[in-house]
């Protein structure tokens, strides 16, 4: 009790919020695409995913890879595959039908996709013959056709029963929700009392039911009536409704009542139970599994500076961090996911000291931050300014012997510089680049740039990085 009381106390309400969407996005997954094909591939890849994450908490390298690879194409497949089916799932009135709505499967039963398959048999003028056995054995009545084993539907029957397929004389055995055999050939009934308009199908079905207690329903092309022989009796059928009854009764099936919906909301409260424990269980791996320990070196993002201050000096631009969570997420961490940011909102001109927290790292959910070197980092902040200084020449060197420099004047005689106020708080004054003396001969001229010294000083806009140095030299 106590490690789950401890375990609870660590969880986020990000976690939280975490499973509950998740499992709702699986649950309505399920709502929306239940008794489907996608539904029945994805419920297989769901199980493969899993053996997969089996294998790899077992080591089994190949094993692992394999199902990866195969989930991973499984997963484009499906889209390409079932894109009409999804399609169909997805073309919704409004957005609440896909994220709220909780509409019934409607989808018709054997018996009534039958019904409404003959009776649109007759709006085609096609002829049809259907057998649904009951108790006695058939095979020794009736000629065995051509094994089908198909499940029933009604563009199936069309297909059977047009003109144009080679069996569409013979009947079908119907058993379930499956077409047995198709092309079968009845025997056909020598009673004398049958109307002189009943044709081959309708005294094949009346043979038929007279030596069996098999159901036989006849499609007429020519008079477009639909009866079913049953015994010694032949009924005529007036509606999808009636024909439904009959087969039915025949098949000992009862018609669906209002309290087969109570199963339906119960299949609907454990999909949503078994969509929580699921995603919680996954979610669970992922966050509290075996934890793995890694370091990664991130370089610092100061944010929030001030305007116009800079940083002059940092005793760290890059950190290393020790971070700690399960195998699986450790493996997905990417340098992207991870930022080092200090904020510099408070910082003053001059050294700043600041100690890297867990608010200032960002990191993936279900990482965890165990340790940041070096943990604090100080920062010399400084805003730029200007500052006009005296220009000097740095002479270096001597005069040859019988030389001297009678004068020299400086053009122009000072710059604005612009830069640190640390740095032009304490310059009076700003020097050329060296003069060597020695190359100097006679009176002239030179131009020569300013040796600004700190890289953290320019020559401000407007001013040039250059003077002209006029000097005079004399013989002694």
């Amino acid at each position: 009790m106590e490690a789950l009381a401890q375990f609870l106390n660590t969880m986020r309400w990000q976690d939280l919020l975490d499973i509950a969407l998740a499992s709702y996005i699986l649950f309505r997954f399920y709502a929306l695409f239940r008794g489907t094909f996608v539904f029945r591939v994805v419920t297989g890849l769901v199980f493969l995913w899993l053996f997969g994450r089996m294998a790899v908490f077992l080591g089994l390298i190949v094993t692992s890879w394999a199902i990866q690879a195969i989930t991973a194409v499984a997963a484009f497949i499906i889209i390409v595959v079932f894109r009409h089916e999804i399609r169909s799932v997805l073309q919704a009135k409004n957005i609440k039908s896909i994220l709220w709505g909780f509409s019934p499967k409607t989808s018709k039963t054997p018996i009534e996709i039958i019904s409404s398959s003959a009776f649109e048999l007759t709006r085609n003028h096609i002829g049809a013959l259907m057998v649904f056995p009951g108790e006695d054995n058939l095979e020794e009545i009736i000629q065995k056709g051509i094994p089908w084993e198909g499940k029933i539907s009604s563009e199936m029957i069309l297909s059977i029963f047009w003109h144009g397929n080679p069996v569409h004389d013979g009947a079908i055995i119907i058993s379930g929700d499956r077409i047995l055999e198709v092309g079968a050939v009845l025997p056909l009934s020598r009673r004398k009392d049958l109307p002189s308009y009943f044709g081959t199908r309708h005294r094949a079905a009346a043979g038929l039911a007279e030596s069996s207690d098999a159901l036989v329903l006849v499609v007429s092309e020519e008079r477009e009536s639909i009866m079913v022989a049953k015994g010694s009796d032949l009924i005529e059928i007036p509606n999808v409704e009636s024909l439904v009854r009959l087969i039915r009764e025949h098949s000992g099936e009862t018609e669906s009542s209002p309290s087969n919906e109570v199963p339906q909301r119960v299949r609907m409260v454990a999909a949503a139970l078994v969509s929580v424990m699921l995603v919680a269980g996954i979610w669970f791996s992922f966050t509290r599994g075996r934890d793995t320990i890694i370091a990664l070196e991130m370089p610092i993002e100061y944010m929030n500076r001030k305007p116009k201050m800079e940083i002059i000096e940092a005793s760290a631009n890059i950190v290393r961090l020790q971070l700690s969570g399960s195998v699986t997420l450790i493996k997905n961490v990417r340098p992207e996911q991870v930022q080092v940011r200090l904020d510099l909102s408070d910082g003053v001109v001059g050294k700043n000291v600041y100690t890297i927290a867990n608010k200032d790292v960002s990191l993936p959910p279900g990482i965890d931050l165990i340790a940041v070197k070096p943990q604090t980092i100080e920062l010399t902040l400084d805003v730029f300014t200007r500052k006009r200084l005296p220009v000097q020449i740095d002479w270096v060197g001597k005069l040859d012997n019988g030389l001297r420099l009678e004068s020299a004047r400086i053009n122009p005689k000072a710059i604005e510089v612009e830069g640190s106020s640390l740095i032009l708080r304490d310059m009076s004054t700003i020097y050329t680049q060296q003069v060597p003396l020695e190359n100097l001969r006679e009176t002239g001229t030179i131009n020569i740039g300013i040796a600004l010294g700190a890289a953290a000083l320019k020559t401000a806009p407007g001013s040039q990085g250059r003077v002209a140095v006029e000097y005079v030299i004399r013989r002694r």
